[in-house]
């Protein structure tokens, strides 16, 4: 709900507040991400959705949109421990590109994090990794700041 909410809100609701709202957004029929199962089990979590769908993205002054088509972003991760570092996230990232693809979506955006200095621990990776993201045909459009990418998937 970070990315969904104001920064207000996001700290009134925080916990079960956010929950219920989350909860709320998936009643509605409203598919807020993709989930990675294994062996039956979830373990990994990406919310992806249209980008205006995330009201504090399109506040942001570092994550401007660069233009004004049409897109769907990926805002963060989520990987079980125990599950992280092997694969959960990158093919979360496939996979959320074929959910936008069923749903007719022509552009996936994504906001990762450049490591500066050594690996970053998943509190600062939540957004994932630029690598990550190039394994899976992203292209760079833009570095707003030194630890922020911008990257784009052009859906075939």
């Amino acid at each position: 709900m970070w990315w969904r909410a104001t920064r207000r809100e996001f700290e009134e609701h925080k916990g079960e507040g956010n929950r219920q709202a989350m909860r709320a957004i998936v009643e509605s029929g409203q598919v807020p991400g993709v989930l990675a199962y294994r062996e039956g089990k979830p373990v990994g979590w990406c919310s992806v959705a249209p980008r205006e769908s995330y009201g504090a993205l399109e506040r942001s002054p570092v994550l401007k949109r660069l233009d004004d088509a049409p897109f769907w972003s990926i805002m963060c991760f989520f990987v079980a421990r125990g599950h992280r570092g092997d694969g959960v996230a990158e093919a979360l990232i496939h996979g959320t590109v074929e959910y936008v693809r069923s749903q007719d979506g022509k552009v996936v955006e994504a906001y990762p994090t450049q490591p500066r200095g050594g690996p970053l621990p998943p509190v600062s990776s939540y957004m994932g990794l630029p690598a990550m993201f190039a394994r899976a045909g992203f292209v760079e459009c833009a570095r707003p700041s030194p630890a922020r990418v911008i990257m784009r998937y052009y859906v075939e």
